[in-house]
């Protein structure tokens, strides 16, 4: 499998990872992974800055594929497949026009924001 297959498998299974989460089926071990993995593909703030030259696009290109295996690992098979045929669904007419699914990292970064505002005035 070269870069450009599994760039696009990663680009299905996140998704379908998103929907195995809420699925009720899905063992307590791989929702937590799936949590974490989801959490990490959707935060704007990475391990390493993306502005670091090389290091920073290595976490975007080591640690989220390997976050996304081992959840995938985790999900019993049946569950995975079935919610990447959901998922095929859902991105068929492009992608998902749900704006709300992005008030918590806004949330994260007036957070962030007000942390850094509060040490820098007291």
């Amino acid at each position: 499998m070269d870069l450009k297959e599994r760039a696009k498998k990663l680009k299905t299974d996140i998704p379908a990872i998103f929907l195995a989460l809420k699925d009720k089926k899905t063992p307590l071990a791989a929702k937590i992974f799936a949590w974490c993995t989801v959490a990490y593909a959707l935060s704007p703030i990475d391990l390493i800055p993306d502005f670091i030259p090389i290091l920073g696009y290595l976490d975007d290109v080591i640690l989220l594929p390997a976050l996304v295996a081992l959840t995938v690992k985790l999900i019993p098979e049946d569950i995975m497949e079935r919610n990447r045929r959901l998922s095929a669904e859902i991105w068929k007419n492009g992608k998902p026009k749900k704006w709300y699914y992005s008030i918590p990292i806004i949330l994260i970064w007036l957070l962030i924001i007000w942390l850094i505002v509060k040490a820098i005035w007291l």
